[in-house]
């Protein structure tokens, strides 16, 4: 560790744990340290009429890095300055961190949803839902190994059916755990001999959710439509209550897993559970993969 490294280590914590004992800890002379303040001080003094002028450039330009910063000050200030100089003075001040704090502009997909509105939630404007019209989606935590670690569940789920289309679990909530769970869906669709092309996947705005990758595949490549829920869990009540229900009722042999591999095992097992054993009061008090049979049948005898 250099010394600059060490001065700006013991000016982080002296606050805290006092300067004495901060440099003990670094090993750091007192001279050291004083040399390097009073020259900061001296250094702030000598460029403290460049100051007013960093900060607006850092506010009005909040991408420019020093590279486009000289320039900046040349043209417009008509200021020469050492580059050195300036990206010491942007540490000294903070004024780099006014350049990495500013809102990202929203993505074309976000700014596509924001237009939209209310319309953007697809599900509430409908007023009846047919058997194979709608899914839901979400993200949600599970503890494992005696809870000292955490995973994440992504499951698929049918309106009407309550059917578990599909699922993933992964230690990160990202867009490839999102894709896995719908290729199972997929699977199961297919399985089922069910069109998913047209099928309405709601969800919140999640980054996943309002990623590319996530709305190409959904939207360009395997034609369903995307809702998104403007007030988060409380317009997707659906996909909350599943997930409630599913950790409160496995939530003991989920701790009981140490490993990834083990968790996913047992998720496995009560999905499978939950689809084809565990009676539903909304389907008639019948597993969803029996309910799902029946109405195909229903539908046949029909023509």
């Amino acid at each position: 560790m250099t010394p600059q490294q060490k001065v700006a280590l013991v000016e982080s914590v002296k606050d805290r744990y006092g300067l004495n004992l901060a440099l003990v800890v670094v090993d750091l002379p007192k001279s050291t340290w004083y040399y390097h303040q009073k020259h900061k001080v001296d250094y702030e003094e000598k460029y403290g009429h460049l100051f007013p002028i960093l900060e607006e450039i850092a506010r009005q330009h909040p991408d420019y890095g020093v590279p486009r910063i000289m320039p900046e000050l040349r043209e417009v200030y008509d200021l020469g300055v050492n580059h050195k100089v300036v990206e010491r003075l942007l540490g000294i001040w903070d004024l780099s961190i006014l350049r990495s704090t500013r809102r990202p502009k929203p993505s074309s997909i976000r700014q596509a949803i924001t237009g939209a509105g209310n319309r953007a939630n697809l599900v509430a404007q409908r007023e009846e839902i047919g058997l194979f019209q709608v899914l839901y989606t979400d993200f949600t935590e599970l503890r494992y190994a005696d809870g000292r670690r955490r995973a994440f569940l992504i499951p698929i789920i049918g309106h009407t059916s309550k059917l578990a289309f599909g699922w993933a679990v992964g230690e990160h909530p990202d867009t490839s755990l999102a894709l896995q769970a719908w290729d199972r869906a997929k699977g199961t669709c297919r399985q089922l001999d069910i069109v998913y092309a047209g099928m309405i996947m709601h969800h919140d705005r999640d980054s996943v959710f309002t990623s590319y990758a996530w709305t190409a595949q959904l939207l360009l490549e395997d034609g369903l439509q995307l809702s998104y829920a403007l007030r988060g869990a409380k317009d997707n009540p659906e996909m909350e209550a599943f997930n409630s229900r599913f950790k409160t009722e496995g939530r003991s042999l989920f701790l009981e897993a140490q490993t990834l591999g083990d968790l996913i095992a047992v998720v496995e097992m009560r999905m499978n559970y939950y689809n084809t054993e565990r009676r539903h009061s909304s389907v008639g008090y019948v597993p969803p993969m029996t309910f799902i049979r029946q109405a195909q049948v229903d539908l046949e005898n029909r023509f």
